[in-house]
Formats: C-alpha cells, structure tokens, sequence
C-alpha cells in the first residue's frame, strides 16, 4: 500500500511526532505499524509502543482494531481501577488481576517481538506498587523445585486469593491433600500444582468446568492478585502511616480495626500508599517506550486530576461534619495520584506520538506527517427518506471507491457481516469474500470487495482503501435485552416461597445466599431490600421490586459453591454454556439435515401377510 508510514526513525525524545488526518478506525493501522518498525530497531524498547487512551471505551475499541489489522501483535492492557476516587468499595478483583498480571509483565521483561500497552488517561494518573516490591511478591515455580505446599498457601492467603472448595475464577485457589488448585492473573485457565512432600513434583492446566486436565506446563510465574499484601510488616507499616496521618483515635474506625485484625475491608485499595514504603507511576515501568496520545488525551488528565481533588475536599467536609457512623479519612491526593505538573512532565520527557483526525498546520512544533485519511460517508440522511433505497446507494458508493481504492465493508460479528454481504449482494454487488485479517487484502483486485468481521463505529478513507461499517449503513447499533414482565401476584408469590438460607441466582452477579429481608435507608425513607450474601463475605441488597433478577438455584438439599461479587466467574461460565448450546443446536441441525437427506429402501409387506398379523389382536 502506499499510504504514508511512520517509522521509529520519525521518533524522537523532546521532538513530539504529529500524524495528522487520523480518522477514528485508522489509529489501530497506525499503531501497528510504529510498532513493528520500533521492534526492528537494535536495542528495541519493550512493549514496542504504549497508547494512553482517553477512557476505556476509547482503549476498547482500539483493542478491537488492533485484533483485525495486526492479529500477531501482543496486546496488553493496563486499565484503571472501576471505582470512583475515595470511593468506599474497592475495585473490581478481575480488573485488578488484569493490572497486576500486566506489571509483573513490564516488571520482568525486556525485549521481544513487537507489542503494544494499551492503557488509559485514569490508569496512568494513579501510583502503583514498586516494580523492586512486585518481583520480590512474585513466585516463580518449575517442577522439581524444592518447596512446600504450606508455604504455596500462605503465599497466596497473603496476595489476595480467595481459598474455595474447587477453582473457577481468577483469584481462587483450593487445597486437596498434596494438590493445590490455583487460577493466577494473566492465564486464561487454572492451573494445579502436585507436590510430593516438599518437592513440586508437576504443573498442569485444566478446565475450570470439567476439572479435565489440559496440558503440562515446564514453568509457572504467580502473580499477586491485590496490589498490597496483609503480612505483619504491612500491616504495622500501615497503622504506623495511619496513625501518623490522622492521628491517635481510632474508636469505631472500621478500616483501622480490620487491617489491624488482619483482615480486608472494602475500599482499602484507596489507602494502598499507607501499606508500602513507596510507589512508582506506570512511566516508571516504561522507561524510553515510545507514547501515543491523541488530542483530547492531555484534556481529559486535567479533568481526572480536577476530579480527585474534589473528591477529596467533599470527603474532608464530610470528615468535618461527620457525627457518628463510619467514618472516611481520606488521604491528601499526592500520595495515590500524581499532579498534574507531575503528569505532564512525564509525558513531555517520553518520546511523543500525537495523533490528531484534524490537518495540522505545518507551524506546528516537532515533525508532521500527513496520513490522508477521512471519515467516511454516512448514508443518515437516506435512510430517513422513506423514497429512498439506501442499499442500492451503498452499492453505488462502493462501485464509485473501487476506481480508485480497494474496500472493506465491515460488520460487528460474522453474523452481521454475512448478512451485510448477502443484502448488498442482492442489490447488485456480487463480487465479494469474506478476510479474517486486514493483510489479506493486499492479494484481492480493487474490482472485489472484502467482507471483514471488524467492530467499527464510524467508517473512513484513506488515499488507497476504505471501509465502510455496517453502521454507516444500518445506522446505530441498538441493543435492548427483554425480560418477561412479571405479575405483581407473582412477585409476592416468589417472594414468600424463599427462606433464610436458600441459594439463589442473580442474573448479573451469580451465585449467592439469600439471607432474608432488610429495610435499608435511602433518601431519607426505609426500602425494602433482599439481603444476598455471596464469597468471601460480599454482600448485595436488591430493591423487593426487582426480584425479576432472582431465580431459585435447585434444592433445598443442593451445595453449591458462592460467586465472588464482581467476579467474572459468572460471566465466564454464561458465555461457555452459551458456546455450548450453540455448538449443540449447530449439531442438531447438522443430524436433522443429514435425516431429510438419507435415503433407505421402502419395506412393503407381502399382500395379505399384514391383515394376517392384525387379525391376530
């Protein structure tokens, strides 16, 4: 293709780099290629390349491109915590296992093939813990190493796993006479360790769902699940700092009395300064990487650090107001965040990649490259002119691009995209196939189009090939999930049928037990609430009034294990039965297909021998 490449020679520390005309949908080519040209270089950075997206959404869809422009590319990701700033809950354990999975990575390696860090504006304003601190917390293990099956357990008691009686979750570990179960960060199954006595004698993955065994593994590198460990150290390190930062009275301070007990209280990541000597920023993981921003990036770090401090005046009025009940000290922002001076000295000392859609002045500081792309046409304007056939437009589009540029016409699943096709196909465009990866369209002729399975929002050209989203077409993608509308009879049927203890499923959040009514306090008036206790001690009160959400889970007699609240347990589980019934109706259809077909000799009684065997009745 001839389009304009950027390549690491364009990169430089003090000399930002400005790409211009980058349309939504292109920055995924883009990247790939800076990343593959700084990979070729000798003593070439590890990751190749870091993106600091403006908010996840903004990551996501980056991620998407990435996986149809440059499928042999490794992608990680670092996002930020779910939470609020000086929030009261923590952050969900699946995003800080995704976290910690990804420092221990940028902590030990160095050098490799091409990659690219995925991260956004909130995850790199926020402190993490030392990369000294998070190599000497991990645990590297190989068969045949001496070490004792106790000393695996409080190891992971003390980096935040959760003990279960069977593994399928990231973050849980279960004990079994000389087996321990354990699902760390950054593996996509668990993994079983074996010992004999004090020495590990194997490793295996397995299946969370069959228990199956799946392979053997020659080495293994756990990773901490929390982003602090409970040990004696920490924890006088912490009442020492917190003592030191709020002073001597504790009385009723909940968070105090449970680190001092030993155990984890809700939020307390947001004191995660006080458990560590000190802290590093993501900059620091990622000395001399190349970093990509786009223009709202720097504008959205001012809006997050203007955010957190005033989060953290409205804690400290509250602090001053407070007359009872759990109270909130909140530590001063530096101490988990960087400033915002701090922030954009560390992005002014990296060598900088701006990306803007906007033709940017040849005035501008630092070298500019001219991609040449546009967004694309949008057919709004047709589809609401009922006179209108907006496919036979699209066709025509896609015969006027094709004079002088090759096209991808693009859908979000491989469903949408074969339905995509077989309209346009019946409006005139036939000369089509299908490509599961962007290089492959170098091999087809501008006269065929391609079909690609690529999740875009918005379509774009560029001097040599464009893409068309089904959206552009079909107009916004509208996803309305429907619920069967229960009776208010019904309701309170369900509601009375339900006692202390029964175990109950809830459609977003699992497994848990119901525990019995509560009226909870909101603005100001009492409400009526079920009380679901789930793992590890986590508790959900759903509204009365959205008891649609619960079904009951089996028997009375049925022992089922709890979900962890806000765990991706239970999704998993939902997306592989899913994948199961499907491949199963796949198969159904294949056996009634293959029975519709078949053919077999017809068997005709002797006249006569028929009303014989009826006769005998």
């Amino acid at each position: 293709m001839k389009r304009p490449r950027p390549l690491a020679e364009d990169i430089a520390p003090g000399v930002p780099l400005t790409l211009s005309r980058v349309p939504d949908g292109l920055e995924g080519l883009i990247v790939a290629d800076l990343a593959r040209s700084l990979a070729a270089k000798k003593n070439a950075p590890w990751p190749s390349l870091v993106v600091l997206c403006r908010d996840g959404q903004r990551m996501a869809a980056l991620e998407r491109g990435l996986a149809f422009y440059a499928p042999e590319l490794e992608v990680l990701t670092f996002p930020s915590w779910d939470c609020l700033p000086y929030d009261r809950a923590s952050p969900n354990g699946a995003i800080v296992a995704r976290r910690m999975s990804t420092l221990a990575r940028l902590a030990r390696v160095r050098g490799g093939e091409a990659s690219v860090l995925l991260t956004t504006v909130n995850a790199s304003v926020q402190r993490v813990p030392a990369k000294e601190v998070l190599a000497a917390q991990s645990l590297a293990a190989k068969p045949g190493n001496a070490m004792a099956l106790e000393g695996i357990v409080e190891w992971a008691e003390r980096n935040g796993y959760l003990r279960t009686p069977t593994v399928r979750d990231t973050g849980e570990y279960a004990v079994r006479g000389g087996l321990i179960d354990l699902f760390p960060p950054g593996l996509a199954q668990p993994i079983r360790l074996d010992f004999f006595g004090d020495t590990l004698e194997s490793i295996r993955a397995f299946d969370p769902e069959t228990q199956r065994t799946s392979g053997q593994m020659s080495s293994l590198e756990l990773v901490p699940m929390a982003e602090f460990q409970l040990t004696s150290d920490t924890m006088r390190r912490f009442r020492m700092a917190y003592l030191a930062e709020f002073g001597a009275n504790t009385k009723g301070d909940t968070l105090y009395e449970a680190v001092s007990e030993g155990r984890r209280h809700a939020g307390m990541e947001h004191w995660l300064p006080l458990f560590h000597e000190g802290l590093d920023t993501l900059f620091d993981y990622l000395d001399g990487v190349p970093l990509v921003v786009d223009p709202l990036t720097e504008e959205a770090a001012g809006e997050r650090i203007g955010q957190i401090e005033e989060y953290y005046a409205a804690r400290k009025e509250a602090l001053g107001l407070a007359a009872g009940g759990a109270t909130y000290k909140p530590l001063p922002p530096n101490r988990l965040y960087l400033s915002g001076k701090e922030w954009s000295d560390r992005l002014a000392a990296s060598a900088l990649v701006r990306i803007s859609s906007f033709a940017t002045p040849e005035t501008s500081r630092g070298k500019v490259i001219d991609i040449g792309g546009v967004q694309g046409r949008s057919f709004a304007a047709e589809r609401a002119d009922p006179e209108v056939n907006v496919f036979d437009l699209a066709v025509e589009h896609v015969r006027t691009l094709q004079k002088t540029k090759k096209v991808i016409l693009a859908g979000w699943s491989e469903g949408s995209r074969e339905r995509l096709g077989t309209v346009l196909a019946d409006h005139g465009l036939k000369d089509t196939t299908a490509i599961s990866r962007f290089a492959l369209l170098d091999a087809l002729p501008k006269t065929k189009a391609a079909l690609a399975v690529y999740g875009l929002e918005v379509g774009f050209e560029t001097p040599d090939f464009a893409i068309i989203g089904e959206q552009d077409i079909l107009g916004d993608r509208l996803v309305r999930p429907k619920r069967k509308a229960r009776r208010a009879q019904d309701v309170l049927s369900e509601l009375n049928a339900l006692t202390a203890g029964d175990l109950v499923v809830h459609v977003d959040h699992g497994i848990g037990r119901f525990i019995g009514l509560k009226a909870i306090e909101a603005m100001g008036a009492p409400h009526d609430c079920l009380e679901i206790h789930y793992a590890g001690g986590d508790k959900l009160f759903l509204p009365v009034e959205n008891l649609e959400l619960l079904t009951r889970y089996g028997s009375e007699d049925t022992e089922a294990q709890l979900d962890k609240l806000g765990g991706g347990g239970w999704q998993t589980r939902k997306a592989r039965m899913k994948k199961r019934i499907r491949e199963m109706a796949g198969e159904l259809i294949k056996i009634a297909a293959a029975r519709q077909l078949s053919e077999a000799p017809r068997l005709v009684p002797a006249a006569g021998l028929y009303d014989e065997f009826r006769a005998r009745f």
